[in-house]
């Protein structure tokens, strides 16, 4: 029996995952990715702490599964799309990683977008605040001594893959997610450097690999630390989206790819690019297909923060054991969507309507209770789902007949069924709860096996469960999203507003 490794560093939670052959999950070790929120809207990792986090998760998560490093066959590394990873030219971390979360290069983004029409048929992207070329032109601007010393740009999975192996490599799917690749060449441009007026950083883009190319083995000191074996192979890897599109089985546009993390992704593989007028954005799905993206970070890492603000004394009287979701789910099975009557915009960590449009709950009453309130947030969560794949479905022009949806999403069948529900297509989830690390393990044997995409996703992806759409509830849920949508558009000045009035007190 071959066993494949996968770490998964996640904005949220980092894991690493340990998969037979079968893609059966055999041992998981994971923990709070270790976010900074050194100013209001930067948020960052140490990277020193967060490499020695994870080689403490795979030493774990070897004694977990009863292996030995001798046992694997291969590492993959899966990580968050865009953000920052710098080393300088010694190839040394020297600033904090940016996660994909981060807030500070917004107004900058929205400069580029207004001209991003000169490059579109190159890149094929939107410009976002959090991708590479954004977040460098800001250090030019802000950090300038930082920015003079970086010597390598790399992407999240990136960075752990070359704490791995000593490599410093770029992987073509997260480069094309992270607006480096002319996808008429496949390749970088010194062209797209141009335009986001950092041409001096041509020299720190590192070599581009596929995703299940064999780029090192494991070095000696971080066998010595985890256990690995040195010289372990470790594939170039994907990022999360690729990874876990994969990971769902999901080879069409027959069937969406929609993941309910730290971020709010959705996706389906194209033949064809969206064009610039939908709005979507553009990426390599690992077989050079197009992978067609709606997304923002308005998902399940909301629920997280609400939670620790509402319910914190019910979180702290918990024991060791027990867990918040236990309670939620019953709760969640127990009531329908008649139940609250409030609505949530959920932009803790940023929006998918104006940049600045800020959180809220709105319909608040003075008996509206915790838990009318901690609903509304599942269901607002699933509303801005919903916007990005009405979009999708415009863009493609047909509905998919299935949604496989992975992410923190999938640990709660209720909400599954509310996805269901609201949506109003059947929404299936997937045998394992890393689809993240299974799409790293497809990746692994591909590697070693020399096998196809399409005969490992055969081999190693099994569907768990499916959840049907409720009439009935569909057409209640129906009712509050309209609402939803109209607040949105209501309150266009009142979020402008809003945001001043932040800047100026």
């Amino acid at each position: 029996m071959k066993y494949f490794l996968s770490i998964d560093y996640g904005g949220t939670n980092t894991k690493a995952i340990i998969f037979d052959e079968n893609g059966n999950e055999i041992g998981v070790s994971s923990f709070h990715t270790m976010r900074k929120e050194v100013k209001p809207d930067y948020r960052e990792v140490d990277l020193k702490e967060t490499s020695e986090a994870i080689y403490d998760s795979v030493k774990k998560v070897l004694k977990k599964s009863n292996l030995t490093g001798r046992d694997i066959s291969a590492v993959a590394c899966v990580g968050h799309g865009k953000g920052l990873y710098v080393l300088d030219k010694n190839h040394k971390e020297f600033i904090n990683g940016i996660l994909s979360t981060d807030g500070r290069a917004g107004e900058l983004a929205n400069k580029f977008e207004n001209k991003i029409k000169k490059i579109w048929n190159k890149t094929r992207q939107h410009v976002f605040g959090v991708q590479n070329p954004v977040l460098l032109r800001w250090l030019k601007e802000n950090e300038l001594k930082a920015y003079n010393n970086i010597g390598a740009i790399l992407s999240a999975k990136d960075y752990v893959r070359f704490k791995l192996t000593g490599k410093v490599n770029q992987e073509y799917g997260d480069a094309s997610g992270n607006h480096w690749i002319n996808f008429e060449k496949g390749s970088y441009d010194d062209e797209i450097l141009e335009f986001f007026e950092i041409p001096e950083m041509k020299e720190a883009l590192p070599p581009l690999v596929d995703y299940n190319e064999i780029v090192g083995g494991v070095t000696k000191e971080v066998a010595e630390i985890t256990g690995l074996l040195e010289g372990t192979p470790v594939v170039g890897g994907l990022f999360d989206i690729d990874a876990c599109a994969i990971g769902s089985g999901v080879l069409d546009s027959s069937t969406f790819s929609v993941i309910a993390g730290t971020w709010n992704i959705n996706t389906y593989p194209s033949k064809t690019p969206a064009s610039y007028e939908s709005g979507q954005m553009n990426s390599y799905f690992p077989n050079r297909d197009f992978l067609v993206e709606e997304s923002s970070p308005t998902s399940a890492g909301n629920l997280d923060i609400i939670l620790n603000m509402l319910m914190s004394e019910e979180m702290s009287s918990l024991k060791e054991t027990e867990s918040i979701y236990i309670g939620l789910e019953a709760f969640l099975k127990d009531t329908t969507a008649s139940y609250s009557k409030v609505i949530f915009l959920p932009f803790l960590y940023g929006s998918n309507t104006r940049t600045e449009a800020p959180s809220c709950f709105l319909g608040l009453t003075a008996t509206t209770t915790k838990l009318e309130m901690v609903r509304s947030v599942y269901e607002g969560i699933v509303f801005s789902h919903k916007q990005h794949l009405d979009k999708l479905e415009k863009n493609l022009g047909k509905r998919p007949d299935v949604i496989r949806i992975s992410g923190g999403g999938t640990n709660s069948k209720q909400w599954c069924q509310i996805f269901s529900d609201i949506l109003n297509i059947p929404v299936e989830t997937l045998e394992g709860s890393e689809l993240g690390g299974l799409g790293g393990a497809i990746a692994s044997q591909q590697a070693i096996e020399k096998t196809s995409l399409e005969d490992t996703i055969k081999k190693m992806v099994r569907i768990k469960d499916r959840y049907e759409p409720v009439e009935e509830e569909h057409k209640k849920y129906i009712k509050k999203y309209e609402v939803y949508q109209e607040i949105l558009k209501s309150m266009d000045t009142t979020f402008h507003s809003l945001k001043k009035l932040n800047e100026e007190l």
